[in-house]
């Protein structure tokens, strides 16, 4: 990843063109990256680079030092974070360490196999094809303008509420971040066009940051998740489950995000900008709500092809992808017709090839990743450490939350899924967790570290947003004002993790459910 692609490696939109899409007019700003070049994710400099390599050279040595098997496997493990640390591609610091370490154990026989075996086994199951789909269909829905019209029906539909602004801007997150796949690229496109429209409605400033920031945190839960389908892919469980696992815990998320910012619209009024004066903010009428749901018809037509297709047993997951993709393609061609929708349909197939690729290559070095720890013999001493501590369910998801809390300081989600998945899943069976239940605790909590103070990655992007005189409106806004108001919303989504752990039959009914109606959606 650098600071011109998404989490999937991915060239993403240019600024202007997200952004007009969002706020639903154009404007002449030259293209530039969505993701900000001032991030924390910038090329490492001389120093770092010489410690990085150092440390890395000191890992080398003690892998083939190593007195077991066993210890080298921590020395490979070892010099896959200090390499994802150097900002090295997610794939190649997954897959180098594992191959040198397989090579150091087991020798060139060992390491051939896993040469020829593991890019095939890694994503040549069936289901897997949904994602290039849902892929594809994200990018189509971002270069139809559909994705700017999602954002104007929730602001029109619930701006009457106190704090309707708000909670409208959390449902669009929630919409975009799904559609799109990309928390960092909706944190961007929607703070440009969210934050002044709440600090026209005259919404304390740390409100207005603190939605943009957790409107994103449900959208890689619910479907069409990519990150769910990854998952699937790494733990060996059923696409369609998966991608379902997390519709009903997405939801709920986005719902509780929205009552606790109704709850200051109700105690704290002047939060939310009732009672004081404001910047000049039409309330839309009747026929402005309506007419913006028309414009939206399309977004409702691919979510009955998805889930209605699923539901009734027409579509399996992977069907349903290529329906709602199809769908998208016509969207696209009906919504930019005159406006040359073929170059649109051909540039979102060719971004949709490179990111793509970008994940099947990581899937393949977290294949790789799992054989060297089974060849090491590293995963059931991991499994036997922690049953030996004696923790409960409880507290070991206690623990997993703790760990990712801080790893979301310093990698995004789908690292820190690939690093972690392979060594936990054999742990979950003898802790009585379910694989589909800890694919929804597993994402929830990268999407909750890459918020995280001190150094989450959204806290940075929504500060370099805010710079911008037609952002802010001629509010000061700090970084100490976003870590504020990160205090007042990251509680909710704790209260709402405890939730989870306690109820854990909340990612299985709409599963189970579907299972029932259709009749066999799970085989793909």
């Amino acid at each position: 990843m650098n600071a011109n692609t998404d989490f999937t490696g991915a060239p993403l939109l240019p600024e202007d063109a997200s952004t007009a899409n969002v706020i639903g007019m154009t404007t002449q700003k030259p293209a530039t990256a969505l993701f900000p070049s001032g991030s924390r994710r910038e090329r490492p400099g001389f120093l770092a680079l010489t410690i990085g390599f150092g440390l890395v050279a000191i890992c080398l040595v003690g892998l083939f030092t190593s007195p077991s098997a066993a210890i080298g496997g921590a020395w490979c493990i070892a010099m896959m974070l200090v390499l994802l640390f150097l900002s090295v591609p997610v794939a190649i610091a997954l897959s180098v360490p594992s191959i040198i370490g397989v090579y150091a154990v087991s020798g060139i026989p060992a390491t051939m196999n896993i040469l020829s075996t593991a890019p095939f086994s890694a994503v040549s199951d069936w289901t897997l094809s949904v994602l290039p789909m849902f892929i594809f269909m994200g990018m189509l829905l971002t270069q139809s303008g559909l994705s700017g019209k999602i954002y104007r029906v929730a602001d029109d539909w619930f701006s009457w509420l106190p704090g309707g602004v708000g909670i409208g801007t959390t449902f669009a997150g929630a919409g975009l971040s799904a559609v799109t796949g990309s928390t960092i690229g909706m944190t961007y496109a929607l703070g440009r066009a969210g934050i002044p429209e709440m600090l026209k409605a005259g919404y304390d400033k740390r409100v207005a940051v603190g939605t943009i920031m957790v409107s994103g945190m449900t959208g890689n839960l619910i479907p069409p998740s990519i990150l769910m389908v990854i998952y699937a892919g790494i733990a060996s469980v059923p696409v369609g489950p998966a991608l379902m696992a997390g519709a009903l815990p997405g939801i709920l998320l986005a719902l509780c995000f929205a009552a606790f910012i109704f709850a200051i619209g109700v105690i704290a009024p002047k939060f939310v900008g009732r009672g004081v004066d404001t910047i000049d903010r039409t309330t839309p009428t009747w026929r402005q709500r309506l007419t913006s749901l028309g414009g939206a018809w399309g977004f409702l037509v691919i979510l009955v092809v998805l889930f209605g297709g699923m539901f009734s047993g027409i579509f399996t997951p992977t069907e349903a992808g290529a329906a709602a993709a199809l769908c998208s393609v016509l969207l696209c061609l009906w919504e930019k017709r005159g406006d040359h929708p073929w170059r649109k349909i051909a540039d979102s197939a060719m971004a949709t090839v490179s990111a793509t690729s970008a994940i099947f290559f990581i899937m393949i070095g977290a294949t790789m990743l799992t054989s060297l720890l089974a060849i090491t013999g590293l995963a059931p001493i991991l499994t036997g450490f922690i049953t030996d501590l004696g923790l409960s369910r409880v507290g070991f998801l206690l623990v997993l939350i703790i760990l990712y809390i801080i790893m979301g300081m310093f990698f995004d989600t789908m690292s820190m899924m690939l690093l972690t998945i392979p060594i936990l899943l054999p742990t979950l069976e003898t802790m009585g967790v379910s694989p589909l239940w800890f694919g929804v605790f597993v994402v929830l909590l990268g999407e909750f570290g890459m918020i995280t103070p001190p150094v989450g990655i959204i806290p940075y992007i929504i500060h370099s947003i805010v710079k911008d005189k037609a952002v802010n409106l001629g509010h000061t806004i700090t970084l100490r004002d976003i870590f504020i108001s990160l205090l007042w919303f990251l509680p909710v989504a704790v209260v709402f993790l405890v939730l989870l752990v306690a109820v854990p039959g909340m990612t299985e009914w709409l599963p189970d459910l579907i299972e029932r109606t259709s009749g066999g959606m799970a085989s793909s």
